[in-house]
C-alpha cells in the first residue's frame, strides 16, 4: 500500500519550510480575531455586570450608557487617514520597483516578485488617492458641516 504525503518530510528543514507560513497565515490571524472577539466579549458582560448591580440597587440608568462606545472620527480624519494610507503604500511600491530595477541580487525575493509587488502596491495607492480626493470634493458640505458643528477652524 502507498502513502502519499502531501508534505514531504525528508528533513527538519524541510518541515520548517512548509510549517512557518501555515503558522503565519493561518493561525496568527485565527488567534488574533480570536482575541479581538475575547475582548469585546470582555467589554460587554463588564457593562451588562454593572448593570445589573445598579439595576438590583434600584438606581437610575442612562440610557448612554447602553449604547455601545464607539470613538466618532470626523469625515476629515478618515479622509486624512485614506491620504497618508495612499502615502504610504505609493513610497512602498515604488521602493520595491526601484529595489527591483537597480537593486540587483536580493537573497529573500526575485526581481520579478518586487516588480510585481511595487506595482500592485502603487496601484493600490494611486486608488487611495483617488478615493482620498474624490471625497474631498463629494463631502466638502459635510466636512463644512461637521467643523462648523466642533467649532474648528478651516485649514
Amino acid at each position: 500500500m502507498k502513502t502519499l504525503y502531501l508534505i514531504p518530510l525528508n528533513s527538519m528543514a524541510n518541515l520548517e519550510e512548509w510549517l512557518v507560513p501555515i503558522c503565519i497565515c493561518v493561525i496568527l490571524p485565527v488567534l488574533i480575531v480570536w482575541i479581538v472577539m475575547k475582548a469585546r466579549k470582555h467589554e460587554i458582560d463588564r457593562r451588562s455586570e454593572v448593570m445589573l448591580k445598579a439595576l438590583e440597587a434600584g438606581v437610575p440608568i442612562d440610557a448612554e450608557l447602553l449604547k455601545p462606545k464607539k470613538n466618532p472620527k470626523t469625515i476629515k480624519e478618515n479622509l486624512m487617514e485614506r491620504l497618508t494610507g495612499a502615502c504610504i503604500t505609493s513610497l512602498m511600491g515604488l521602493a520595491f520597483l526601484a529595489l527591483g530595477l537597480w537593486g540587483g541580487h536580493i537573497p529573500v525575493a526575485s526581481n520579478s516578485v518586487l516588480l510585481f509587488a511595487g506595482a500592485v502596491m502603487i496601484a493600490v495607492g494611486c486608488g487611495l488617492f483617488i478615493s482620498f480626493f474624490a471625497g474631498r470634493k463629494m463631502l466638502a458640505k459635510e466636512i463644512e458641516a461637521e467643523e462648523k458643528a466642533i467649532g474648528t477652524p478651516k485649514e
